[in-house]
């Protein structure tokens, strides 16, 4: 199993992680929730890299590969 697959075997949609910021976009911020597990968190103000911050998994989308994130 792939650490995406594991990952989204056991986190669902509106689950709590803690993350780091990992890189910041114009539109939000990377952030790392998982070892190379990367979210897209949309947000105004995006915080620095590096930041350690609760988040709240959105939505997951398993065929693109991908899930977005908000503020916990």
């Amino acid at each position: 199993m792939t650490p995406w697959q594991e990952f989204v075997s056991t986190h669902t949609e509106g689950g709590v992680l803690d993350g780091v910021v990992a890189r910041v976009l114009p539109f939000g911020a990377f952030v790392e929730v998982a070892d190379g597990i990367h979210g897209l968190l949309v947000t105004d103000a995006a915080p620095e890299p590096g930041t350690r911050l609760p988040v709240r998994i959105e939505a997951i989308d398993v065929e693109r590969r991908r899930f977005s994130l908000v503020k916990a």
